[in-house]
């Protein structure tokens, strides 16, 4: 992993391209927590949105992680297996009950995206500098110079210590008189030599306290000084990256705010973002893949999903952790073989359902009338020990119908049978189906089309039109058979050799699938080699089926070739008779239209 935050790591995001490397489908990111052990695949339209969910999802396993690293430091703490061995049924008995709860998780919440709660609304949340230049201010002693140490009295040469003392005997005998008085006077000259070295001692340490004060003085200065450069430097730096912050804000919610305004005008991509945001916020357990891919068709608002499904082995099976006091340790007890298998079947078509549920309710566009969902298993095959990813079950469904359905009150595997869903009678088995509606439509074959049978009438020889109108004359004329059902049908890069003219995409559980459409303008009879080569084109595609339209007829061969093969050859008359059918009249006619091609110097 290229990043790693805590126990949280995510790898660099990728970009998805499409089959034909022409366009970026998603960003993906694989995320990883060394604590839980849990790993995912997160995906995403942009890489601001793929930023922002590996953030809520780092988030969301920490928060988990904090409450189990809690749980272990107090079984640690207190070495106690038998109330590991409760808590741990207690988890057990939670997993199983949000598997059994799948569908009902959701019908008490709305669906419909709430624009605001997308946006930042966050305040910039870097701490100004300003306490922190406070605090350190703070911390730093401020100095302050002590009182000078005060001077000792000078010696008073009047004061009573310095006067003689002078008994009678002294005052009447001069000697002894002169003695007295000079013993004062020397006692008075100690005391004031004394006092002056006492003076000039205070005077030098009172020198050097004030010399330290100032030195003291000027470092406190010079570290406030520092600390206001330094708080000018964080402060400009700390405005910078708010600015920075509040304008990537504000082009973030800019961004929602188009988004929603494409959306609501029906741009096909912001549907799709915004489908693709409905199911990502949809809570699932986290051993579940919850990836999927989304293809929506304007034509006829139908919206394809293939699913990425959980597997057999993402479901718990632990019923209960029982403490063992004799033995001193915990016995695990598992859920049946075939219980386990009953609550995966329950998991998959709940999730099926919910799934259809979140994105219908959520269409507060209203541009989505049909859902074909695919559900897809990746998993490894007991048999060859290869891994596999099959669709083990699909359904289409309209809008009008799933809407009728309480679903507060179904089974969903009986639901998803009478919306006329394919799988398999079990599951856990990973037997394939063919999905309804496959998703893969991005051919770089497919051209813009245009209307061309509004100008047809009664009078227009068909097997004299331009050789390109005709063509997306069929694609219209297949597009009205087809869109009862919601079908589709494209028009491929028109080459005039041959090749596939149109694809058909049709939902039909039965008669469905891709359908390769070709057009002859031909004025004579078509040969087995035009059947051989619709034939190969039908098995090079993968398609269901292939559909030859000529304004001509085929020769016994071309006939031949085709019974038993999944090829239908409609001539002239059919040609007629299905545009009568939907409301138009035209005509054929060979003869004028083999002169009219050779005036015209083109081929018949």
């Amino acid at each position: 992993m290229e990043h790693k935050i805590g126990l949280f790591e995510f790898s660099n995001a990728t970009p998805i391209y499409n089959a034909y490397q022409t366009r970026i489908l998603r960003y993906e990111a694989s995320a990883l927590h060394r604590g839980l052990n849990l790993h995912k695949n997160v995906s995403a339209p942009d890489l601001d949105s793929l930023q922002a969910k590996l953030t809520m999802l780092g988030n969301d396993w920490d928060e988990k992680w904090k409450i189990k690293d809690e749980i272990l430091r107090k079984r640690e703490k207190d070495q106690d297996l038998q109330l590991q061995a409760e808590e741990d049924t207690k988890a057990a008995e939670e997993a199983i009950e949000e598997i059994q709860n799948i569908l009902n998780h959701t019908l008490d919440i709305d669906d419909t995206l709430d624009w605001e709660s997308l946006k930042n609304h966050k305040p910039f949340s870097k701490q100004h500098p300003q306490p922190e230049f406070e605090k350190k201010i703070d911390e730093l002693t401020v100095p302050t110079e002590k009182e000078d140490i005060k001077y000792p009295l000078k010696p008073n040469k009047g004061s009573v210590k310095y006067l003689p003392s002078l008994s009678f005997f002294a005052k009447i005998c001069p000697g002894i008189k002169r003695k007295r008085i000079k013993e004062a006077e020397d006692r008075f000259n100690a005391d004031m030599a004394n006092w002056e070295k006492e003076c000039s001692e205070i005077e030098q340490k009172n020198a050097i306290k004030h010399k330290e004060f100032l030195a003291s003085k000027e470092n406190y200065n010079s570290q406030v000084s520092e600390l206001k450069t330094e708080l000018e430097k964080k402060t400009k730096a700390w405005e910078k990256a708010k600015h920075k912050y509040e304008l990537e804000q504000e082009n973030y919610n800019n961004k929602i705010d188009d988004w929603k305004e494409r959306y609501f005008k029906g741009e096909e991509t912001s549907i799709v973002e915004y489908v693709t945001q409905v199911l990502n916020d949809s809570e699932y357990p986290d051993s579940f893949p919850q990836t999927f891919e989304l293809l929506y068709q304007p034509v006829n608002k139908t919206l394809i999903i293939e699913y990425q499904l959980p597997k057999l082995g993402d479901i718990p099976t632990v019923r209960e952790y029982k403490y063992v006091k004799t033995k001193n340790e915990i016995k695990v007890t598992h859920f049946p073989e075939t219980q386990t298998n009953a609550l995966y079947d329950k998991a998959l078509y709940e999730i099926s359902i919910r799934t259809i549920h979140e994105i219908f309710e959520s269409d507060s566009g209203n541009w989505i009338d049909a859902v074909a969902f695919n559900g897809w298993v990746r998993d490894i095959d007991k048999a060859t020990g290869k891994e596999v990813n099959n669709c083990i079950l699909t359904v289409f469904v309209k809008k009008e119908t799933f809407l009728e359905i309480n679903l507060g009150n179904i089974e969903a595997k009986i639901c998803f049978k009478s919306l006329k869903g394919v799988s398999a009678s079990k599951l856990n088995t990973m037997t394939p189906v063919q999905p309804i509606v496959t998703l893969v439509k991005d051919d770089p074959r497919f051209v813009e089309s245009y209307k061309v049978i509004e100008k047809v009438d009664k009078g227009d020889n068909l097997a004299a039109m331009d050789w390109e109108d005709f063509e997306h004359l069929i694609r219209e004329l297949f597009e009205k058979e087809f869109q009862s059902n919601g079908g589709e049908v494209k028009v491929t890069q028109a080459s005039r050799d041959g090749g596939v003219d149109a694809i058909a995409f049709d939902p039909d559980p039965i008669r469905g699938g891709k359908i390769v459409i070709q057009a002859k303008r031909y004025s004579n009879t078509v040969g087995v080699s035009a059947v051989r080569d619709l034939y190969g084109t039908v098995m090079n595609e993968g398609a269901t089926k292939g559909i030859l339209v000529t304004t001509a007829d085929y020769g016994p061969d071309a006939y031949d070739f085709a019974n038993g093969k999944p090829l239908t050859l409609l001539n002239g008359a059919n040609l007629l008779s299905l545009l009568e059918k939907h409301g138009h009249a035209a005509r054929i006619d060979l003869q004028e239209a083999k002169a009219i091609l050779k005036e015209k110097g083109e081929e018949s």
